[in-house]
């Protein structure tokens, strides 16, 4: 007696996505354009798709449809038990679940058609080995009635019959579904049959089958697409757990081809830390090799070690195999759909993980005799192949000095053509082979380890990883022999200076450049012009300007005579950076056009960079937006046409543009620039746009986004202003959510991060920390209940005396201070009066308030802060409106709104809606202070009275409950005495001790 057949329940906890169109063309084959169906309607769809596609997760929504339109499912599953399967196991499970779900009903057509009963779990019985019960019934008997019972069971509901993986079905069980496929049904039943396409080989048993299925009357075949790549991402998404960089999710998309399950298998290794191949995918895929004969599998292994695509000519020559045996093997792995013809002579793996999974399946010295086979093919028989195949091929072989000479060249080839990226890998992997001194000697000569170190770190550096480019520079110092030449100290120290200045670093770039100078020999030369042309830039960066000056005209005198056009406009850039600090922007601007202009004809990518980003910097310091968003766009546009978009300047730029834009109120801009999607940023450029995007998800109020902030936080050691923005827009998030003491402590720890990582206390960014977080406080002290004000109004005078004394640096350094400075001054002082005002302690006269916002206006609208600008209009609405200057309150709050709705900024809104809300209640009031003469005692108290209750609870004066609520300080008495008449109060304490007690007032 043989064991149950299993009957399976799937339970899918696997997100749908991307299968929508799918889906509904599915619904529409198989259940009908109605819900429920015709009597009549009958539907059949063979559904086709790669292992892993989706095919079973869409089957099961089908199944929900079904449900849902009243439709019976019963579902059987084809296994692979090579030879030795059970006939029409589908049916059989099929049955098993219709008895399970429907016993009466079962048993009632099992005694009108006996020969079905043969097909029940537990009851498939055998008369000798290998025999089965079913080969003692004729078949036209048993199909005759599955047939009747399909159609009985749909006589009770419409029925979908479901067969999944009939790509390993018996002959029988195909013999089956011919007969149904081709018999009408009286009732309502549709079948569905699933399989693997790419398992389809020539001599595959179904392959003839489901042609002949195709060419049914009524018959559909439904091909199942791999995913798009959006559809991917949602699903990766919604499986993984936390933040996923863009670079991961993007190397998640790209190798998982649309496939979605080992899309998920993918997530699982990324959530271990690994790129390998989980084992459950590398076996799924590694199957199919084990269906070839011994000369295929020798040809796809030799394949593997190539990549994803090999030459025709390379496995001639790797491959002991002649003519007719190689493309016999060919043709095997093509059928198998393993291999795919890919172009004039080349072949391809079907899918770049099977690539990776046959890799690592190779034994060690497999791998090793293949590789040495590929770098002979190579360099010896002349076959077609670049520098970084041959490398990539001789680093596996062992062969390192083959190793080394062809990493070089290939990263040259790739810097060449705009790779920083994969240049960078190639020159690290040299070093790395370089960095045994014994075997360096003895196996390469000639090669300049200085040059080769500079090479990789402006790889590097290009790529994005200024602070992976010091590091390199720092280790080659440290491995550096006692015994060296000085000058090779020196070529590194002006790298390691370089390097420095390119971020933000605890290295110092004056230190390094100016020991380095003290190691090169006097007079005119290549390396000496250089340093000091480093040293210029250093000495301003550290704002010694006049030391700056003077290195800058000697390194500009000294490239000018030696032709170094690079040094010229290295020490161009820094005189025109001095003469705008000096008060000069307008031979600033002629320079820096020129510089561009320059460094474009002499193909000098970085100095072009770098005067575009200066350029755009001078407007922007000046307030001229536009002018600043045109040229970072030019900035951007050339980084990407010379594959430097995460370049130093040019990255620089993108994240400027981004800011300019949340100035400008152009915040669908924000978005586009800081999307980073099928990108592969490093990962600290995009932690720097997620930050600037901060700003706007601040903006429009969107409290999830802080969910971000962690992550964002991790890079603040490496970047004071990806601290800045990210702060800001976190002080704003978490005030506006109503926790004003977090976004006290997150406003420290920038402050704390920065100072530490630029050794300095008061730089210019604390002008709108500052204000910020004044802003914060203020509307905290506003809030009715709030706690603690004592204590915020001392944090708040020392956030002003913060920016005062940011301010009085700036003065002391000589430093000109911008639109933007001056707009967050002036916003800082109004901000610290409107504290004063709220709190009730020291209220400042009236004038003082209104002029203090009124300037704030006026310097936000100079320099053109869209946002900021509306938020300071809303606030000196809610001063003028509290002095009675209704008309004016009515204009300026109305500009405040008009601006708020454009952006989409919710918490602005709010604010302006609360503020309309008092003035609403202020009219009002004001007529009842003339027309009330007395009020009935127990009456219930009004929201304003109960508002008013609280308040006196809390000890606040008639001024003081006057200035919350904005509404006259006589308004306020008459609803005190009003209160204290209905509660039947003799004093303003006891009205506060009623309330207690009848639970108007929480204490």
């Amino acid at each position: 007696m043989m064991g149950d057949v299993p009957v399976h329940h799937h339970t899918t906890t696997t997100p749908f996505v991307g299968r929508d169109r799918e889906l509904d063309q599915l619904v529409g084959l198989v259940l009908g354009a109605d819900a429920p169906p015709p009597a009549t309607a009958t539907g059949v769809v063979l559904l086709v798709g790669d292992a892993g596609v989706g095919k079973t997760r869409l089957l099961s929504e089908l199944g929900i449809r079904a449900a849902g339109s009243g439709w019976r499912r019963l579902v059987g599953h084809c296994l692979d038990f090579g030879d030795s399967g059970l006939p029409y196991l589908p049916f059989s499970e099929a049955l098993g679940r219709l008895a399970q779900e429907s016993p009466a009903l079962t048993e009632a057509i099992l005694h009108d058609h006996a020969a079905a009963r043969h097909l029940m779990p537990g009851r498939r019985m055998v008369s000798e080995p290998g025999a089965d019960d079913t080969e003692s019934t004729d078949r036209g008997e048993l199909f005759e009635a599955v047939h009747a019972l399909l159609e009985r069971v749909a006589g009770q509901s419409p029925l979908l019959l479901i067969v999944e993986d009939a790509h390993w079905a018996d002959q029988s069980t195909r013999d089956l579904l011919s007969f149904l496929f081709t018999r009408s049904f009286s009732q309502p039943v549709s079948i569905v049959v699933s399989y693997r396409g790419d398992e389809l080989h020539r001599r595959h048993p179904l392959r003839a089958a489901s042609a002949q299925w195709s060419r049914v009357p009524g018959v559909h075949r439904l091909q199942l697409p791999p995913l798009k790549d959006a559809d991917v991402r949602s699903l990766v998404r919604s499986i993984h757990e936390g933040p996923l960089t863009e670079k991961s999710m993007q190397t998640i998309v790209d190798r998982a081809e649309g496939n979605a399950f080992m899309a998920e298998e993918l997530v699982v290794a990324s959530e271990l830390g690994g790129r390998a191949l989980p084992d459950d995918l590398a076996n799924l895929l590694l199957v199919r090799i084990d269906q070839l004969d011994d000369a295929g599998r020798t040809v796809v292994r030799a394949a593997a070690c190539a990549g994803r695509q090999v030459s025709h000519e390379l496995l001639a020559t790797v491959v002991d195999l002649d003519a007719t045996g190689l493309e016999q093997a060919l043709r095997d792995a093509v059928e198998h759909h393993v291999l795919v013809p890919a172009g004039a002579g080349s072949y391809a793996f079907r899918h770049a993980l099977l690539a990776e999974a046959v890799y690592d399946d190779l034994l060690p010295g497999e791998r090793v005799r293949l590789h040495a086979a590929y770098v002979d093919a190579l360099r010896d028989h002349g076959a077609d192949g670049t520098a970084a195949e041959l490398a990539h091929h001789a680093r596996a072989a062992h062969d390192i000095g083959t190793a080394v000479q062809a990493s070089i060249e290939a990263g040259d080839e790739a810097m060449a053509v705009g790779g920083p990226d994969e240049a960078a890998r190639h020159y690290l992997l040299a070093l790395e082979l370089l960095s045994d001194r014994d075997s360096r000697s003895k196996l390469v000569e000639g090669i300049d380890l200085v040059a080769l170190t500079a090479r990789a770190s402006d790889a590097i550096m290009s790529a994005g990883n200024p602070h992976r480019a010091l590091a390199l520079i720092q280790s080659q110092l440290a491995a550096l022999p006692a015994d060296a030449p000085s000058i090779d100290r020196a070529r590194l120290l002006t790298n390691l200076a370089s390097a420095a200045l390119m971020g933000d670093t605890t290295v110092s770039a004056l230190q390094a450049i100016t020991e380095a100078l003290t190691l090169v020999p006097e007079g005119t030369s290549k390396l000496r012009a250089k340093v000091l042309s480093v040293l210029a830039r250093a000495n301003a960066d550290r704002q010694r300007d006049d030391e700056a000056l003077r290195s800058a005209e000697q390194a500009l005198a000294m490239g000018e005579q030696l032709g170094l056009r690079r040094v010229v406009a290295d020490a161009t850039t820094t005189l025109a950076k001095i003469a705008e600090k000096a008060g000069d922007p307008e031979s600033s601007r002629l320079a820096f056009e020129k510089i561009v202009e320059q460094a474009r004809g002499d193909g000098d990518v970085v100095g072009e960079l770098r005067g575009l980003h200066h350029l755009g910097g001078m407007y922007f310091e000046s307030g001229q937006l536009d002018q600043a968003s045109q040229v970072y766009a030019v900035a951007i546009l050339r980084a990407g046409e010379t594959g430097r978009p995460w370049a130093p300047y040019a990255f620089d730029a993108r994240v400027l543009a981004s800011i300019g834009a949340y100035v400008t109120g152009d915040w669908e801009e924000v978005d586009r620039l800081t999307d980073v999607t099928g990108q592969t940023p490093p990962e600290m450029a995009e932690a720097m746009l997620a930050a600037v995007r901060l700003a706007v998800d601040a903006g429009r109020g969107n409290a999830s986004a802080l969910q971000r902030l962690p992550w964002i936080r991790s890079w603040w050691e490496k970047d004071g202003l990806l601290s800045i923005a990210s702060g800001s827009a976190g002080i704003d998030l978490l005030g506006d959510g109503g926790d004003v003491a977090a976004a006290i402590r997150l406003h420290d720890d920038v402050i704390r991060s920065v100072t530490s990582l630029w050794q300095s206390d008061f730089f210019m960014a604390r002008l709108r920390l500052s204000s910020l977080l004044l802003g914060q406080v203020a509307s905290a002290i506003a809030s009715p209940g709030a706690s603690g004000r004592p204590a915020l109004v001392e944090r708040a005078d020392q956030a002003l005396e913060d920016a005062r004394e940011t301010w009085r640096c700036a003065e002391r350094r000589n430093r000109r201070v911008g639109p933007e400075g001056r707009a967050w001054m002036a916003r800082a002082e109004a901000e610290h009066l409107r504290v004063r005002w709220l709190s009730g302690g020291d209220v400042p006269p009236s004038d003082e308030l209104v002029t203090g916002w009124r300037r704030t206006v006026e310097a936000f609208a100079e320099f053109g802060h869209v946002f900021e600008l509306a938020r300071s209009r809303a606030r000196l609405a809610v001063v003028l409106r509290s002095l009675g200057e209704h008309a004016e309150a009515e204009q300026v709050a109305e500009a405040a709104s008009a601006a708020a709705r454009a952006l989409g900024a919710r918490p602005l809104l709010n604010e302006l809606a609360a503020a309309g809300s008092h003035r609403a209640a202020a009219s009002g009031t004001d007529r009842a202070v003339a027309t009330a003469t007395s009020t009935r005692r127990d009456a219930p108290l009004t929201p304003r009275e109960r508002e008013i209750l609280a308040l006196v609870a809390e000890g606040r004066s008639n001024s003081e409950i006057a200035r919350r609520l904005y509404i006259s300080a006589k308004t306020v008495s008459v609803h005190v005495s009003n209160v204290m008449a209905k509660l039947g109060a003799g004093s303003r304490t006891e009205a506060a001790a009623i309330g207690r007690r009848q639970g108007l007032v929480r204490d």
